[in-house]
């Protein structure tokens, strides 16, 4: 199964957005199931409900990171290039979606505000584009893996 739709399928199960583009690459990262959900879970909702940058975006930001980051604090033409592929994965998102934040991005869907997420039942899949933004998340990452 290729990554986009590992990711959509992964985000069908429950799992947060963030966590979905991020375990959907653990055939690459190497890391355990229970492990990349926990590290990718506070991500969800737009970083813990907060509305914040979507959890797609993070997601591929972290498998970014464990792919083709940095690891030397000192290296400050990899981190530059780093922070550099980070900025052009984004400004392509929102390119493609009008923006980087959840809340923007789920402007017009009715969610319930607080703490505790919402129920997935039917119209809530139905109701919102998370899950295409899981997919072309989790897609644009394969690219940007091809390419560097």
């Amino acid at each position: 199964m290729d990554h986009p739709e590992k990711a959509k399928e992964l985000f069908l199960e429950g799992y947060n957005c963030s966590q979905s583009v991020f375990l959907a690459f653990a055939d690459l990262t190497g890391l355990d199931l229970l492990t990349g959900a926990r590290l990718a879970s506070s991500f969800g909702g737009g970083m813990g409900r907060l509305r914040e940058v979507c959890g797609a975006v993070s997601g591929a930001f972290m498998v970014l990171g464990m792919l083709r980051g940095y690891d030397d604090p000192k290296d400050t033409e990899a981190k530059a290039a780093h922070y550099a592929m980070l900025q052009d994965f984004a400004e392509e998102f929102r390119e493609k979606h009008g923006s980087i934040i959840c809340r923007d991005l789920l402007s017009g869907v009715k969610t319930t505000p607080g703490k505790r997420p919402q129920e997935r039942t039917k119209d809530y899949y139905e109701s919102r584009p998370c899950l295409r933004y899981v997919a072309d998340a989790a897609s644009m990452v394969e690219e940007y893996l091809k390419k560097l």
